[in-house]
């Protein structure tokens, strides 16, 4: 089964052409996913024009692999949270992230979209194995800023009858790409321009305006915003701060009302989460995700699904037949909140970078706080997100986040994983050793060969092939290159090398 998520047969409007010439415009938008298509409907709907360009398709990114919880409590816990920023900019992150929520319900009713959108209950259980404590740290700090929340014992999933859990009402869920179709629909019609297949090459900041340039024209533009996750702006300073993580997801068949509608997740490491999703006739979907790893550092997305699905029906024995499998990559900040805001150094790029696990609510409540900046508006989130924070309490996080830095060069000086091209089966991809040279390697199903430098275009680290998604992977930063080199994913922005056979 293909990698292909249950929202990729929405169709998306507008079909977007790619950039040629030179355009202008009050503020560009760089990535079409949920913040960027959420800032340009923020600052279209304030009398700004405005473009928004992709490197490929318009939302055919990362947001259309996510699972689509709209949870505006951390990813991490708010306890963790709490711990690493201290309370009250918790409380403000919490008040943010639900704002966030708030504005994607206000959205889809004044615009009348039909996205499935609804309110239901989510529950944190203990996970198997798992202490209660860490139910009982976490129901004091969510108190503490604020949020709704009940402690019960036992959740409607097989064996977890006996499991402590923390119930917190006015949770949110829908359907992100019909979300985003409406939303798009909307900024076409108030005036925003859209190209896609048009990589930026380069961001540049000269003369009171801020020019991209592209292979076929360029747009300057008195602001600009990156809502690419990971920036193509800025080069290294910001990504030491954050890591990349590919997620795994299955999508069940099930009869309604099998399932009580909800959000679930629990407290193991990494932690699986489940949601419903509408379906035809009588049946719905069952989305359960997990099985997380650092980018690039496995291939066995098989082994995982296994695992996935085993942990699934244990919990939840009546789901059917398994429909749609996929996977996506989140990067996690060091200290589980965004980069959201002026990029450092600069005066009129803005960033929308680090969705920690929470993109769809980063997406949009960072659309609202670019746009009040944008427009010389304060925000009490402001420092929160600010690309320039020091968080000096996440020291430990960072150490062992760019500890995998180290470790990937070091694989530049280690033998590859094939000795001879002729190793290489069809569909198949992997490192060659030529001398001093690492190759990318891979062998299409027609035969043919694609051989790249194994180096990433950012700044150089040792690629991996990922197999479940036919791509190259950068465990250091999270970018991703199709076969024939291409980089699909940011911060890279060129081509892999190629290299003669």
């Amino acid at each position: 089964m293909v990698s292909t998520s249950l929202w990729m047969e929405t169709e998306i409007f507008p079909e977007a052409g790619g950039l040629k010439g030179d355009v202008h415009c009050d503020v560009a938008v760089v990535g079409s996913g949920i913040a960027g298509i959420s800032t340009a409907y923020e600052l279209c709907k304030r009398d700004k024009s405005v473009i928004v360009i992709d490197r490929t398709g318009i939302v055919s990114g990362m947001t259309a692999r996510t699972s689509a919880h709209l949870a505006p409590l951390c990813d991490d816990l708010m306890s963790e949270f709490r711990k690493l920023r201290g309370a009250e900019n918790a409380k403000l992150f919490y008040e943010s992230q639900a704002a966030g929520v708030d504005r994607i319900e206000e959205i889809q009713a004044s615009e009348k979209i039909a996205c499935d959108f609804r309110r239901l209950d989510g529950y944190l259980f203990q996970g198997h194995g798992m202490p209660a404590n860490i139910i009982d740290q976490e129901l004091e700090a969510v108190q503490e800023v604020g949020a709704p929340v009940h402690r019960l014992v036992g959740v409607p999933l097989k064996g977890c009858e006996s499991r402590h859990v923390l119930r917190y009402p006015r949770q949110a869920t829908f359907h992100p790409l019909k979300y985003l179709a409406g939303v798009a629909a909307v900024c076409e019609a108030n005036g925003v321009r859209f190209f896609a297949n048009s990589p930026v090459e380069e961001v540049a900041e000269r003369d009171g305006a801020v020019t991209l340039r592209t292979a076929q024209g360029q747009i300057t533009a008195g602001h600009a915003v990156i809502a690419t996750n990971a920036s193509i702006a800025e080069r290294f300073q910001l990504h030491s701060k954050v890591a990349p993580y590919r997620t795994y997801v299955l999508a069940f068949a099930i009869a309604r009302g099998e399932l009580p509608d909800a959000l679930y997740w629990d407290t193991e490491d990494p932690y699986h989460y489940v949601r419903l999703q509408t379906g035809p006739d009588d049946h719905d979907f069952v989305l359960v995700g997990g099985e997380d790893h650092k980018s690039g550092e496995a291939n066995d997305a098989d082994q995982r699904f296994a695992r996935l699905e085993s942990w699934a029906r244990e919990l939840m024995p009546a789901l059917g037949k398994v429909t749609h499998r996929w996977s996506g990559q989140v990067l996690d900040t060091i200290d589980y909140a965004g980069f959201m805001g002026r990029e450092p150094g600069s005066e009129r790029v803005y960033l929308a970078m680090g969705d920690s696990g929470q993109g769809l609510t980063h997406g949009v409540m960072g659309a609202m706080l670019n746009t009040a900046l944008i427009l010389g508006e304060e925000s009490s989130w402001q420092a929160v997100y600010a690309p320039d924070r020091k968080p000096l309490a996440a020291a430990r996080n960072f150490l062992r986040e760019n500890l995998t830095v180290l470790q990937n060069l070091a694989e530049y000086v280690t033998p590859g994983e094939i000795a001879s091209l002729e190793e290489l089966k069809p569909g198949e991809g992997a490192i060659l050793r030529r001398g001093l040279e690492k190759i990318a390697a891979y062998r299409d199903k027609a035969g043919e060969l694609h051989l790249h430098s194994a180096s990433c275009t950012h700044i150089g680290c040792h690629l991996h092939w990922n197999s479940f998604e036919t791509c190259w992977d950068c465990p250091c930063h999270g970018s991703i290159f199709a076969p024939n080199g291409q980089p699909i994913n940011a911060p890279a922005v060129s081509a892999l090398r190629p290299v003669e056979r």
